[in-house]
Formats: structure tokens, sequence, C-alpha cells
């Protein structure tokens, strides 16, 4: 076990999951974005001090300085949610893709009231495909193998929805009506194919958002991790330590890499949108800070106890209860400072999860 591992562990040895709890009123749950994509509120945490300020995203640029760096994730959102029905009994099945194990060959979530035996084809869609179900697993997970005249992407592309997380209700509303769910639930620069939930504090930058900061002397560099379900799982172990992340694949070009270097060598700051781009920095941070360009997968559970080497400032929006995320945000700002913040902010109505408002942490 590395030290930075050792470290977060024995930090970890006596936390309850249920010191990350928090009650969230079920209509503050956004289920859709807002108007405009620059249009959510921004809780402000400053650190020193322990200050809340309630501010608006498009506020962003008055805490950003010449010479800080947004760090982004690229990953790009695929449709990976598709349905279709056992063949011969009819019976309704729902697989979300996960990741490609070998051509045609993936990891899926499976959903059914009566879970098919291997073997069992799945007719997809219309009947433009099917898929075999090769093996079984538990917490829903099973391999499939895919039956289509072309590549499983473009399938995808032509009968799949966007994997919105289960607490997004669009029952009754036909796949061709999710229009808004395919062009909001992504970031405007996605390209690296291969997330099933989007980096969702990106959600909210814009072309003009990003040219106010680079007005003002910000620049942005890119990493990619492709987003996997066990992000956003709720953690179910009474201990935290306990709980063990599903890895997820990532990627730091040194492009990237030798721009943060750059910045930290000027004291500049990193500003880290969203929590994918923090997990990916400090995955690949040396113990003194330096950046190395790397890929790879990672399986790093950043908790209270964590010490951070790569970020200096995060932006986020608002987490589930007892969920792998929160924790990330507790162990950058504090535990009682943070939850003190989401008390507030539910009393103060803000919109939560994918499609909610934000928070700075500065």
């Amino acid at each position: 076990m590395s030290k930075r591992r050792r470290q977060s562990k024995l930090a970890a040895d006596d936390m309850k999951t249920e010191e990350f709890d928090y009650y969230l009123p079920p209509e503050l749950i956004a289920q859709h974005p807002a108007a405009r994509r620059d249009g959510a509120r921004m809780l402000v945490v400053q650190r020193a001090g322990g200050i809340l300020l309630h501010r608006k995203f498009e506020d962003l640029p008055e805490y950003l300085c010449k010479g800080d760096l947004l760090v982004l994730n690229n990953t790009r959102v695929f449709p990976a949610r598709v349905r279709g029905c056992k063949a011969g009994s009819g019976g309704k099945v729902e697989l979300l893709l996960l990741e490609e194990k070998e051509p045609g060959v993936w990891d899926v979530l499976m959903k059914a009231r009566r879970r098919p035996a291997p073997g069992v084809r799945i007719v997809l869609g219309n009947g433009e495909a099917a898929a075999i179900l090769l093996n079984d697993g538990a917490m829903g997970r099973a391999v499939v193998k895919f039956e289509c005249p072309g590549g499983v992407l473009d399938l995808l592309e032509q009968i799949g929805e966007p994997p919105l997380p289960p607490y997004i209700s669009r029952k009754g509303i036909p796949r061709g009506d999710l229009t808004e769910d395919r062009e909001r639930y992504q970031t405007i620069y996605a390209r690296e194919v291969g997330a099933v939930a989007a980096p969702t504090a990106g959600l909210h930058f814009t072309p003009e958002m990003f040219a106010r900061l680079e007005q003002r002397g910000v620049n942005r560099a890119e990493v990619t991790l492709h987003v996997g379900i066990g992000t956003f799982r709720p953690v179910e172990v009474e201990n935290v330590d306990e709980h063990v992340m599903e890895e997820e694949r990532y990627h730091i070009p040194a492009a990237t890499a030798s721009a943060i270097n750059e910045v930290r060598n000027k004291k500049g700051r990193i500003l880290a949108i969203g929590s994918t781009s923090v997990r990916t920095l400090e995955s690949a941070a040396r113990e003194n800070g330096e950046l190395v360009a790397s890929e790879g997968r990672t399986g790093l559970f950043i908790r209270p106890g964590y010490r951070f080497r790569a970020v200096d400032a995060m932006l986020t929006n608002f987490h589930l209860p007892r969920s792998t995320l929160i924790m990330m945000v507790c162990a950058f700002a504090g535990r009682e400072l943070i939850m003190r913040a989401y008390r507030e902010a539910v009393e103060q109505r803000y919109r939560f999860y994918s499609y909610g408002d934000c928070m700075l942490i500065v």
C-alpha cells in the first residue's frame, strides 16, 4: 500500500458512512436543466474563515486571477441505455452499457422483472439488433455479446437513450423526445467517447464564459476520465474505509501535465472542474505535486484524511448523501464546513444533483 493510501485509510478507520448523510427534500432534485447553461446559482465556500457566499455561476471569473488554470474533463457521454425484450417470452429488458471488453462484448447493467438465463437472446429496439447474454453477475451486472450490422456505438446512436441518473424521471416520454437531454446532459467541450454519466460541473460552461475567462488571463487544459457507474453508487458499508471504488479509465496528455506544472511553478492556482477532474489529477500527481502525463485506470478513493497534491480549488455540483463524491468534497474543505454548506443550500432552495446548481470551493 502506498504512503498516500495508507494515510487516507488510517484517517478513515473510525469514520462512519452516516456522517456524510443529510436530508434533501425531493422537490429540490433538479429534473430539467436551467433555461440557460450558465444560469445556475453558485454557493461559494471559502475554506479560510469558513465563509459561505450566495452567488451565480456567471460570477465565476471574479474568483480567478491571471495565471490560474481550469482543468476540464473532456469525456463524452454516449447514449448507453437501450431497451429490448427477451426473444420468445417478450419480457422487457433494459441494458445500460458500461464498457467494451472486446469487440462486440460489453459489460452492462441489466434490468428485467425476471432476469434471463445465459444464452437468451434479447431483441433490441424495434428489431434493429440483438444481444446474447453470456453471463449474469452481481449487483445487476452482466456480460452480453451484440449482434448488429455495424458497430455497437453506431447502433446506440440510432436506438440508445442518454444514460440519465435514476433520480431524473422521464417516465412516459418516448425515446425520440429526449432531445433536451441529448444536448444538455453533455458538456460543450465533450470529445472523448466513453462515459456513462456526465461530468456535471462542466455542464454550466458556455463559449461566452470561456471567452470571459480568457480575457482575464485564465487558461484551460483538458484531461479525460470516462465516468463509470461506480462514481455515483452510494456507499453501503457502515465504515467508510471498507468501501472499494470501481476503477475508471483516465488519460492525462503531456500538454496538460506541462501546463499544470508551469502554473504551479509560477504560483498560479489549479481549479478542477468537477470531482472527476479532481480524481484524475490526484491519481497522477507525485508527492511533490508534480503532474505526470499518464493513462490507465484509477481506483483512488478520496475521503477525509487525504492530502491533496494537484488541486487548489474546485467547482462541483451538489452530491448525493453517503456518496464517495460528497466524501471527496468533505476531504477538500472539511466535513463540518461542507455539511453546513449543504444545510444552507437546502434552506436557500438550491437545485441539487446533475442538472442543479453548483458550488465553488476556494
